[in-house]
């Protein structure tokens, strides 16, 4: 299954059920009951990975909200590093200017932006790089029916994403995010210009809709990454 396929699939999945998509931003915007929405995604992705192509119900929401807690959890744990950098650029760079350093040169004052513009770059690459490994992760996590324990094989995620291609990871990566982005800048303009309303298709339509697309491209991508009996062998209900 190749990238346009992939997408193809995912941008007409949400819409076979609007009023799932009108909930789901509903869920979205109110504190802590949120992660039921995030326990949702989840489902999409269990639901692909197990071949079915219809939305799936939205019921037994305990499930969904345990869900939604395991993935906070996949998430802290992988920015953890994330942070331990950030602290140790942020502490080199306090000590290459400390706050008594004065900027009264272009020099000094080159050599601080300088050093910001690098640390903000190696922060970004690492985010970009855990991201990536750990949106594979929760998708591995899905694959065995959202096991905590299996977010964590690093080598089997690893593996995995090799099977796909780096490249081809990416480069999904890219196309959902810039999809997701036009999409976003589409509310935001309509709201503009209308008042307000497009912000209301934006948080009930639009954000939810881009998440679900979102869901069901990742999956697709780890379901047909090489094993052509991966989404009947997923071991899924």
């Amino acid at each position: 299954m190749n990238v346009s396929d992939i997408i193809s699939d995912a941008i007409k999945y949400p819409s076979s059920k609007w009023s799932t998509v009108i909930l789901l931003g509903v869920i979205f915007i109110i504190p802590i009951v949120n992660f039921i929405g995030v326990g949702y995604l989840f489902r999409i992705l269990k639901s692909t990975l197990a071949g079915l192509d219809e939305l799936p119900e939205f019921d037994e929401v305990g499930d969904m909200f345990i869900d939604g807690l395991k993935i906070l959890v996949v998430e802290i744990v992988y920015f953890i590093p994330v942070w331990i950098i950030a602290y140790i650029l942020g502490f080199i760079v306090i000590a290459m200017f400390p706050a008594t350093t004065t900027y009264t040169t272009s020099a000094n004052l080159s050599t601080m932006i300088w050093a910001l513009v690098g640390t903000y770059a190696v922060l970004f690459i690492v985010f970009l790089i855990v991201g990536l490994i750990m949106i594979m992760s929760i998708t591995n996590m899905a694959y065995y029916d959202g096991e905590l324990g299996a977010a964590f094989r690093f080598s089997e995620i690893m593996d995995h994403i090799a099977r796909i291609g780096w490249g081809k990871y990416i480069s999904t990566y890219i196309v959902l995010a810039l999809i997701g982005l036009v999409g976003m800048i589409i509310g935001v303009l309509i709201g503009v210009f209308t008042f307000g309303i497009g912000m209301i298709l934006l948080i009930l339509i639009i954000a939810p809709y881009i998440w679900m697309f979102a869901a069901r491209g990742i999956a697709l991508l780890f379901a047909y990454s090489g094993e052509p009996d991966a989404v009947e062998e997923a071991p899924v209900e």
